[in-house]
């Protein structure tokens, strides 16, 4: 991401004058490639998927009120809400979810998730990385090892540049429980080069770049104003002119002024009722967002439900973090919202073609007890979660592992974050060689059901 404009003098440093996230692929030696297609059928090295858009659920939605609903369970497992048909015979999901009920033929359910703690922090980390290494809880104490690359980094690195603009973008802030921020989102052991470049969708503002801090009333409907533009990158230039012809500097500049990057930034070339199928909120219009950068060539988009994990009420933005009122925030809000905005997604990326080669993830880092507590809510679940997947060469209308009668546990195909990242990795074309190379092996096996 790129820093411009104004910043503090003291201790001013390139990086904190001037950051952007690069787009330059770091590839194997020749020698590594050529002994890998000698190695491998060279179809195995070409992924399906084209482009990853990974759904971040943050704070962990409840699996019986979403994907996993058990009618036949205790009142006080099953909740108020009852299920729904979908068009994939015997599978049902919670009643709040009718268009994505409908929608069952183009997206696959995993029933059987678990991972290892249930700290968001840590279990934020391992969703986004696929290991615990340098993940730091609510305690603050990191745990051993290096910062693993994120999902996002390991894709674009393999995907690599198709133009000027970077190949991971994040649609939302830095994720956060409490006031620390989660390790997981950035270039890990791959290097600051395969950090993300972020951006933001304000209902009021619309879209916002964080990392270009030009002008406050800069948006990107504005870039297209060249005078403004100019104006702004000339004061930037002036600050930085210790540093000309910085290939960082470089790269901003032509993200910045390459009428087709700027482009897709922009919301208001889209037609008003393409933005009202998506909804009218902050995720809904990230996830629109998130299909015009896919559409432009960037490789991974990852969009972030909220940014804190706690709902608007405890001080947060909106998560999935519901240890009370659950019910009544899921039929409000949260439903409604992601069963619009994720149905959206999936109808305007096949009506575009543009779904066979994009894998889209929906998941949080973990699920929610499956008896309901006294507050109407349910606390943190590390033993059993579900999620969608769908597109980039992933079969349609499956469920994939069965838990027992309460949710509690998986009985059927237990599956790990682990096993996602190595099937997003085969998709994308990532044999084990490869990852072996780069020092990224997978306590992971491929989800051999979903090809």
């Amino acid at each position: 991401m790129l820093l411009i404009g104004s910043q503090p003098q003291k201790n001013r440093t390139r990086r904190a004058l001037l950051q952007v996230g690069a787009c330059t692929l770091l590839g194997l030696s020749g020698a590594d490639r050529l002994r890998l297609h000698a190695e491998a059928p060279s179809s195995y090295l070409q992924g399906k998927a084209k482009s990853v858009i990974l759904l971040w659920l943050w704070g962990g939605p409840a699996q019986l009120d979403t994907w996993d609903p058990k009618p036949n369970a205790p009142l006080d497992y099953r909740g108020p809400f009852s299920s729904i048909p979908t068009r994939t015979a015997g599978v049902r999901i919670g009643e709040l979810f009718p268009q994505i009920a409908r929608l069952s033929e183009q997206y696959s359910i995993i029933r059987s998730l678990h991972t290892s703690s249930n700290d968001h922090g840590i279990a934020g980390t391992i969703g986004l990385t696929g290991s615990n290494a340098g993940a730091q809880g609510l305690g603050g104490q990191p745990l051993s090892g290096a910062p693993r690359p994120a999902l996002g980094a390991v894709v674009s690195r393999q995907l690599g540049e198709r133009n000027t603009t970077p190949p991971y973008m994040i649609v939302g802030g830095k994720l956060h429980q409490g006031k620390k921020q989660v390790t997981g989102e950035g270039g890990g052991t791959l290097g600051g080069k395969y950090d993300p470049f972020r951006l933001e969708y304000d209902p009021v503002k619309g879209v916002r770049i964080p990392g270009l801090q030009l002008a406050e009333q800069l948006t990107p409907e504005r870039l297209t104003d060249r005078r403004t533009l100019l104006d702004a990158l000339a004061r930037a230039e002036r600050q930085i002119q210790q540093h000309h012809g910085d290939a960082y500097y470089s790269q901003a500049i032509a993200l910045l002024t390459s009428p087709d990057a700027r482009k897709m930034f922009d919301l208001s070339q889209e037609k008003p009722q393409t933005k009202q199928q998506y909804g009218y909120t902050r995720f809904g219009q990230s996830c629109l967002l998130a299909r015009r950068l896919v559409e432009h060539g960037v490789p991974f988009v990852q969009v972030n439900w909220s940014d804190h994990v706690e709902a608007e009420e405890d001080s947060g933005d909106g998560g999935w973090d519901h240890h009370y009122r659950n019910f009544q925030i899921m039929q409000d809000r949260h439903a409604a919202w992601l069963d619009q905005a994720y149905a959206a997604l999936l109808t305007d990326l096949a009506h575009r073609g543009l779904l066979d080669q994009t894998l889209i993830l929906a998941v949080g880092e973990f699920g929610r007890t499956p008896r309901i507590n006294e507050k109407a809510g349910r606390d943190h679940w590390e033993h059993c979660y579900s999620a969608l997947i769908a597109g980039g060469g992933i079969r349609g209308g499956r469920v994939i592992g069965e838990s027992d009668a309460k949710a509690e546990r998986p009985i059927l195909k237990p599956l790990t974050p682990a096993d996602l990242a190595a099937t997003i990795h085969h998709q994308v074309g990532i044999s084990s060689e490869q990852a072996a190379l780069l020092g990224l092996q997978l306590n992971g096996t491929v989800i051999q059901e979903l090809l």
